[in-house]
This record gives C-alpha cells, sequence and structure tokens, in this order.
C-alpha cells in the first residue's frame, strides 16, 4: 500500500460569471477534461465540488480544481501531453492572472487532502516560494516529506 499521493490544487479567477457567454466553451470542455483526468495513468481523487466550500476559503469568482496522483510525472503527463493542453492555450481567454495559482504537496495516502489545507499550502507557496511542503511543476520535492 502507497503512504502518500501527490496533491494538486489549481485556481482561476474567472474573467466573467460562469453563465457568461465568454464561458461557454470553458463550461462545456469542463466534464469532458475532467472525464479525461479520471482516465489518465495515475490519477487517484478529484475534488468533486461544493461550491459553498470552494467560496468560503477562496473568495468569489474563484474556479477550484483540486485532485490526488500517484506521482509528480502522471500529473505532468496529463496536464501537458493530453487534451488538458488545448484548454491550458486558452487560459486567458477565460480567466486573469493570478501569481501564485498553484501548488502541489505529498499528502497521506488514507486521509483526503481538504480545501482548507489546500489554501494553506497554495498561501505557503506564495509566502516562502517552493519547498518540501509546498511546490510546483518548476521546482518539485521529488521525495515526500510528511
Amino acid at each position: 500500500m502507497r503512504d502518500y499521493v501527490l496533491a494538486q490544487l489549481n485556481i482561476a479567477q474567472m474573467k466573467y460569471s460562469i453563465e457568461a457567454p465568454e464561458m461557454a466553451d470553458f463550461v462545456a470542455s469542463v466534464d469532458r477534461i475532467n472525464q479525461l483526468a479520471e482516465k489518465s495513468p495515475g490519477f487517484v481523487w478529484r475534488f468533486t465540488g461544493d461550491p459553498e466550500q470552494e467560496l468560503a476559503v477562496f473568495g468569489p469568482g474563484i474556479l477550484v480544481n483540486f485532485s490526488c496522483w500517484d506521482g509528480v510525472d502522471s500529473l505532468h503527463n496529463y496536464v501537458f501531453k493530453s487534451a488538458h493542453t488545448d484548454i491550458m492555450r486558452r487560459r486567458k481567454t477565460w480567466f486573469d492572472h493570478l501569481k501564485t495559482s498553484s501548488v502541489m504537496w505529498w499528502h497521506k495516502y488514507d486521509e483526503p487532502p481538504t480545501l482548507k489545507e489546500a489554501g494553506r499550502r497554495l498561501q505557503l507557496l506564495a509566502a516562502n516560494g517552493a519547498g518540501n511542503e509546498a511546490f510546483t511543476f518548476a521546482r518539485p520535492a521529488l521525495k515526500p516529506v510528511l
């Protein structure tokens, strides 16, 4: 049995309301991209959403993508080497730039991570840069520190 998973959080500040016509292409792609993630090698779990909880942690207009993977390589392959890249190329159409919008960390396998923990990790990365407790693809912590 594995001891840890790679947790990841990615947030995005919407330029428009989710119902706006400008968001229609993005909204139409969400289910397909989520299904792609769930079928990708190394996928473990994803947060399926509680809008009130998301609002409480991140505020209005923020979309949350929160999942767990078996390692950095699996997540990297999904993000950068699958149909997910089509969405990434168009993100400026729908979302404003955030200085710190994604974070990864090693998390115990037998207990699901929480949005509150994810928010704390994002703040840690923003305040201190990449380290063993909060990191990015550019500077991953390859060995878990639990």
